[in-house]
């Protein structure tokens, strides 16, 4: 018989842990089936584009980091390589909203920390004080003790409280819909930790690592970008990131994968017949025998589908929560804004008086998202310790996005359609401790539940790299026979 791989959870995670297995057991010639659980009539998970009247509007996520290589090598393979889009150089300046206005974000910030002097200098996001004070960035000495930090710690005391709290905190906790005096260093922002390490200040370690990144003879991780491509930071792909998912689903239907959607795992127990190490039981009833089971679903999922097991594994699983976030896209004539859009958007810190976390122009950064003379705008709402807006409907989440714009912009917004997209408890909260407790959850589970591996945004990494990254990972974990 050949081995009988069940992965639960249909998101880019499992998509792709579905993808390598298969990959996998053509590569070292063994017998595979692989059977895909999703509970949703789609597939992708938070990955969602929507194509209509001209426009590509992304529900989830709308690009992803270049410098991390895992889903440029998966778009090649699965030949979107041509269909790769760069931002729009022209849309490179970002805004905060303070002090009842939009503020530009200094030139030369790199994950927030400043590496040119006059437009720290120059910037009205920051006190005097704190501009002093972060300064001393520079010549304070390195941490002694070892270990995890609070993200908002380090940064506050690197370079200060207000630092932390009113300029690196809502670019970099904003992007975990997180508390920057929660969220772990050391499982969102590594590099900062070890910048300190090898450089003693984080100004001084970023410079280094800017010099790095110029120099021609820099070792290269990934494949190499098309000229056009080059210089941007992020990218996504001309008809939506959900063109990632529709390839991905047609290789896994030529590849012979078993796709169940609109069914859902309810247990998994050890089986002791047939030789399956594990029994998958649905949501209709069925059954499925396993040697092995890919759990690529959120942890809270994760500790009910093993609960009885393990109670400290269980309570592990449990206590990584999310945060309910939301987004409203709007689409409406350029002609009726008075003053064109300029940049990519803005962030609002919290106390800033607004409900909305963050609003992208969208079509500005990615013009190929509306038709020749429209604008295709995004809010964000949401953020940890704020989830009111899970109580509005979409009518009303769109009158508090729409009144937090008009006052921003000074004009009333008309939209031609607007669109909400809700995503429940899908932002993970890393907590300061986060991978050493990770670490202590994947060793209790090989020892209770040998061949069962844990892989998703909410373990090592929220991006869709990161995902792809821990879905062949967990591909290549299984034991195959």
């Amino acid at each position: 018989m050949p081995n009988h791989i069940v992965v639960i959870g249909g998101g880019i995670t499992g998509l792709t842990a579905a993808y390598e297995l298969n990959k996998r057991a053509a590569r070292e010639n063994r017998p595979l089936r692989v059977t895909l659980i999703e509970r949703e009539p789609r597939l992708g998970g938070v990955v969602r584009t929507l194509r209509q009247d001209g426009f590509v509007i992304e529900q989830g996520p709308d690009s992803f980091l270049s410098r991390k290589p895992e889903t440029l090598l998966l778009a090649r393979e699965l030949g979107l390589e041509e269909q790769l889009v760069g931002l729009n150089p022209d849309a490179a300046r970002s805004y905060m909203y303070r002090n009842g206005r939009l503020q530009p974000l200094p030139e030369g910030l790199s994950m927030g920390i400043p590496t040119r002097v006059l437009p720290f200098l120059g910037t009205g996001l920051l006190s005097y004080r704190a501009k002093a004070r972060a300064a001393l960035d520079l010549v304070l000495p390195r941490r002694t003790a070892l270990g995890d930090e609070p993200l908002g710690g380090l940064i506050g005391r690197r370079m200060g409280r207000e630092v932390a709290d009113g300029l690196v905190g809502p670019i970099l906790a904003g992007i975990y819909a997180g508390d920057v005096h929660k969220l772990s260093t050391a499982a969102t922002f590594p590099q900062l930790l070890s910048l300190e390490s090898r450089h003693r200040s984080l100004i001084l370690g970023m410079l280094a690592s800017k010099r790095r990144l110029k120099s021609p003879v820099r070792c290269r991780t990934g494949p190499e970008l098309v000229p056009r491509l080059r210089g941007s930071l992020f990218l996504t792909f001309s008809s939506g990131l959900g063109a990632l998912v529709e390839r991905l689903t047609e290789e896994l239907v030529r590849q012979g994968t078993v796709i169940r959607q609109e069914t859902s795992a309810w247990a998994i127990s050890p089986a002791g017949e047939s030789g399956s190490a594990y029994r998958v039981t649905l949501s209709d009833g069925a059954e499925l025998h396993a040697d092995a089971v890919i759990l690529a679903v959120p942890a809270h999922t994760a500790a009910m589908l093993l609960k009885g097991r393990s109670r400290s594994l269980n309570r592990c699983l449990a206590s990584i929560q999310g945060v309910s976030v939301a987004n409203v896209a709007l689409g409406l004539a350029g002609r009726r804004l008075r003053a064109p859009l300029r940049g990519s958007g803005f962030v609002a810190p919290r106390g800033s008086g607004l409900r909305i976390t963050a609003c992208t122009w969208t079509s500005v950064k990615w013009p190929h998202t509306a038709p020749p003379g429209k604008l295709l705008l995004r809010a964000y709402l949401g953020h940890a310790g704020d989830e009111t807006h899970c109580g509005l409907g979409d009518d009303a989440l769109t009158a508090v996005v729409l009144e937090d714009l008009g006052r921003i912009l000074g004009e009333e917004l008309r939209p031609d359609f607007s669109v909400v997209s809700r995503h429940p408890a899908a932002m993970p909260q890393y907590e300061c401790g986060h991978l050493e407790r990770l670490h202590g959850l994947e060793s209790e589970l090989l020892s209770q539940w040998p061949n069962i591996v844990l892989a998703g945004k909410s373990y090592r990494g929220t991006g869709m790299p990161d995902c792809i990254r821990q879905g062949m990972d967990a591909a290549e974990k299984i034991r195959l026979r």
